[in-house]
């Protein structure tokens, strides 16, 4: 009897003040977290690999009391020929970002390579390392067109 009982409280002595190493995985979406595989696989996350992972959560910041939002009206009159110069400028700086974020698209098209890009001497001994820059590069280039369909959004509401 005293060797069960024993037994017993050594079996639930371990499982309780055995740490919860057996933890979900954890994925890196870019700044945000998941534990849900399905989720990180749809959006290329990475697996995080070496320590634990502390999240905490932020508090909402109080809203601020309501000021009375400026009118129009109210506001400080701009004359016609200094919002056609503003919108000009305006146009002038989108369309050398435009140019930017195209070429830096371009580049990244090039070293994607169509989801084929150019091995290194570590990456064809380990494809992982491989995949890892693959998929690494598909979202910047993911990115980077986003980047590029947002400035022209911009511009034709400059029209």
């Amino acid at each position: 009897m005293k060797s069960t009982l024993f037994a017993l409280t050594f079996l639930v002595g371990t499982l309780v003040l055995q740490p919860a190493s057996a933890q979900d995985r954890i994925y890196r979406c870019g700044n945000e977290y998941t534990n849900n595989v399905q989720q990180a696989k749809e959006r290329g996350c990475k697996l995080v690999e070496g320590g634990n992972v502390t999240v905490l959560q932020a508090n909402k910041p109080a809203p601020a009391a309501a000021a009375p939002a400026p009118s129009v009206a109210n506001g400080p009159k701009v004359s016609s020929s200094d919002q056609k110069a503003r919108d000009a400028d305006a146009r002038a700086i989108l369309t050398e970002e435009l140019r930017k974020a195209q070429a830096r698209l371009a580049d990244l098209r090039k070293e994607y390579n169509d989801g084929a890009p150019q091995r290194s001497a570590l990456e064809l001994r380990n494809v992982q390392v491989y995949q890892e820059r693959t998929a690494e590069l598909k979202t910047k280039v993911d990115r980077a067109q986003a980047d590029v369909d947002g400035i022209r959004r911009e511009l034709d509401r400059l029209k």
